[in-house]
């Protein structure tokens, strides 16, 4: 089966090619015989009832520095495409919001990877919410009365913007920190929404596995395991990756998760996971793939394409 696949994505001479789970989605659709455009999300346009896009003609390479021909740029409808790869990174903002409502309207004619209904419903961190009991002690607020109460009961917490990403703008705040009232004012004037407190686990320095679920079933996984001197596993923060395999506690968080994801068409999702306890469910641009294949896992990017490829059958 040969589909025609646009991929909407940050632009591709900036991507790290040995870390990029997009790459490694676009070198397997290669692999496969699909056509491959690209596009960037300010190529993006609805006219009147139509969604359009100036695409590129897009190969790719596995090869650092030379890993990308783009061909002409011409108009296209994305309704004639057979799948939309929706993979540009955060941040979730009103420019993302505003792309999952022109890409909805071509959504299911066009399989869009993930939904992208559900990705504009399902944020990151408030989707896991919905699952309390595979988690930390959580809060999301900005009020400082609650923030207080729970650190009073929780002591440690870690504080994050509740849109963020890559690990960017997170703090671990001990029970007495007197960075605290700076903390949140810094807080209070850069985020306008509310941000996450949860309790700190301190077992994160064994590492944060992230899982990955491809239409809701276990892929593969790696531990990603702090730097020393950093609370951050995340691997653009210098977080290594390591080979591990499931507990049955962390098969158990699968499996109940699993049913929700499939509803709502979230085919590629991330999980991560600490000492047993769910903390986020990364549905907008998962990354993990590269790692999971070089540590010697499954082939994530093989399995994520058969249940596309079954989807357009």
């Amino acid at each position: 089966m040969k589909l025609k696949v646009a991929v909407q994505m940050d632009p591709i001479a900036r991507i790290n090619v040995r870390g990029d789970s997009t790459f490694a989605l676009l070198l397997e659709a290669q692999r496969r015989g699909h056509e491959i455009s690209y596009y960037t999300p300010d190529k993006l346009s609805l006219r009147g009832e139509d969604v359009v896009a100036s695409v590129q003609p897009l190969t790719v390479r596995d090869q650092e520095g030379d890993h990308y021909t783009l061909g002409e740029a011409a108009r296209a409808y994305l309704e004639s495409f057979d799948v939309v790869l929706l993979r540009q990174d955060p941040p979730f903002d009103l420019a993302y919001i505003t792309t999952t409502h022109l890409l909805e309207r071509i959504h299911p004619k066009t399989l869009v990877v993930n939904d992208p209904a559900s990705v504009r419903n399902a944020p990151e961190k408030l989707f896991v919410m919905d699952f309390p009991e595979l988690m930390p002690p959580t809060l999301i607020s900005r009020n400082l009365d609650e923030i207080h109460s729970f650190r009073d009961e929780h002591g440690a917490v870690v504080m994050k913007p509740l849109h963020g990403h890559g690990g960017a703008a997170v703090f671990r705040v001990t029970p007495q920190d007197m960075n605290f009232g700076s903390l949140f004012d810094m807080f209070s004037v850069t985020f306008r929404e509310p941000w996450v407190i949860q309790r700190f686990l301190p077992e994160v320095k064994q590492g944060d596995k992230r899982i990955i679920l491809v239409d809701g079933e276990f892929a593969g996984a790696i531990n990603r395991v702090p730097a020393v001197d950093d609370l951050r596993s995340n691997m653009v923060r210098g977080g290594a990756a390591r080979a591990t395999d499931l507990s049955p506690r962390e098969s158990e968080i699968c499996k109940r998760i699993g049913p929700a994801l499939r509803e709502r068409g979230l085919l590629f999702v991330g999980i991560d996971v600490i000492d047993g306890l769910l903390t986020e469910i990364n549905v907008t641009s998962p990354t993990g793939i590269r790692a999971i294949a070089a540590l010697g896992g499954p082939d994530v990017a093989g399995k994520i394409w058969d249940g596309i490829e079954a989807k357009r059958q």
